[in-house]
């Protein structure tokens, strides 16, 4: 009996067994850029983006500080919502930094760190809504600077500021979850420049997460954020 043959069988399948493992793992590795590419791609066609929201929906954020969350009304500001959900549900806000967050007032981010999907964004803006909540402590509300120029940008209200309701600050949810998190993001640096010693935007929306990274290192940001529909 020749007893090699079962060692050389074995060997054979032993060779397969890695030529699949090693082609199941290759085929893993070129799946991951593939799915972050197709993130990407997705970003920079906002028109894509346009689907309407549920009723009430929550989103769910990790930050480097912990986690919270908000959960979105539509009836409270029906384009912001739409707005909010779309970009949670595409993974704009992962990896945004929290870039002006100033002690009694406010925390906001929303500018991608990806300078060519914060450029497309920039443009891409939405109509104003009625203000039906107040900015009181926990409300969310778009940044804007003037009539029907809401974009990305949000903002977490920590105190009262009821007094941005004229303005036509239209809040569209309210943190339910985690505001003790919300009250922890760093505040060192202050308002943005030149009222403050924060980023500037411009060079922000030039460059990036790596602008922030080199000159704004302690500031907190979304890890992730995901979309939720709580169970009627």
């Amino acid at each position: 009996m020749n007893q090699s043959r079962p060692i050389q069988a074995a060997c054979v399948l032993a060779a397969l067994f890695t030529v699949v493992c090693t082609s199941e793992a290759a085929q893993e590795q070129a799946e991951e850029p593939a799915a972050e590419e197709a993130v990407a791609n997705i970003l920079l066609t906002p028109a894509a983006l346009v689907e309407t929201a549920p009723p009430v929906f929550h989103t769910h954020f990790e930050t480097s500080k912990g986690d919270f969350t908000i959960e979105v009304h539509r009836e409270w500001s029906p384009n912001g919502a739409d707005r909010f959900y779309n970009l949670v549900s595409a993974g704009f806000y992962d990896d945004v930094r929290f870039f002006r967050v100033m002690s009694g007032f406010m925390a906001q981010f929303g500018i991608n760190g990806d300078p060519e999907v914060a450029a497309v964004w920039r443009q891409h803006r939405i109509q104003d809504d009625p203000v039906i909540q107040s900015n009181t402590r926990g409300f969310i509300s778009y940044a804007m600077a003037g009539p029907n120029t809401r974009t990305t940008q949000v903002f977490i209200n920590f105190g009262d500021n009821s007094r941005l309701d004229s303005d036509g600050f239209s809040p569209l949810g309210r943190v339910v979850e985690g505001m003790e998190v919300v009250d922890q993001l760093h505040a060192g640096y202050g308002d943005v420049q030149p009222r403050g010693k924060g980023p500037n935007t411009g060079d922000f929306h030039r460059r990036g997460n790596a602008y922030l990274e080199e000159s704004f290192p302690d500031l907190d940001y979304v890890v992730k954020a995901t979309v939720s529909v709580p169970e009627q």
